[in-house]
């Protein structure tokens, strides 16, 4: 980030952990997408809840009762509350978000160049889509910004994926 008072850096996660009793058992490829969302969003964000002032923040992802649940904190650990999702919104995304990442990863091992392109600008584009539903869901509740929202929802996928 740049110093040119623009940004807000205490806007943002600097902490982030996921549910284990939440997770589904994952394959290698899994476990690596997971790590490289969970690097990449403490990386960069923009995360600032509806009232809580400025951050940094600690956010703990987890499902209870079909639900999604987003635990945010204070950096430190002083709870600000929680912020409840139905998943129903997100089940068919995600369903057809899964095929598309299998069809990526067989095409990685066994595909021409060209269509494992094809392959990977449809799983990107249902990405987006599935990132777009996680921005509108939230919009009254946290601002983010759109690389925030697709770190979030690789997240969201990673408690499905098996």
């Amino acid at each position: 980030m740049s110093g040119n008072g623009d940004q807000k850096p205490t806007r943002r996660i600097v902490k982030i952990e996921l549910d284990e009793r939440s997770l589904a058992r994952a394959t290698a490829d899994i476990e690596h997408e997971r790590k490289v969302a969970i690097y990449d969003l403490l990386e960069e964000n923009h995360f600032a809840p509806a009232g809580a002032g400025e951050g940094p923040f600690e956010l703990r992802l987890s499902i209870i009762e079909q639900r999604l649940v987003f635990e945010v904190k204070r950096e430190g650990g002083a709870p600000l509350g929680q912020i409840h999702l139905s998943l129903t919104p997100f089940r068919k995304i995600i369903k057809d978000y899964f095929m598309l990442c299998e069809s990526y990863y067989e095409a990685i091992r066994n595909a021409a160049p060209a269509q494992i392109e094809t392959v990977d600008m449809a799983r990107r584009a249902m990405h987006n889509e599935g990132s777009d539903i996680l921005s509108e869901r939230l919009r009254d509740k946290v601002e983010l910004d759109q690389n925030t929202a697709r770190r979030l929802f690789t997240l969201i996928c990673s408690f499905h994926m098996r």
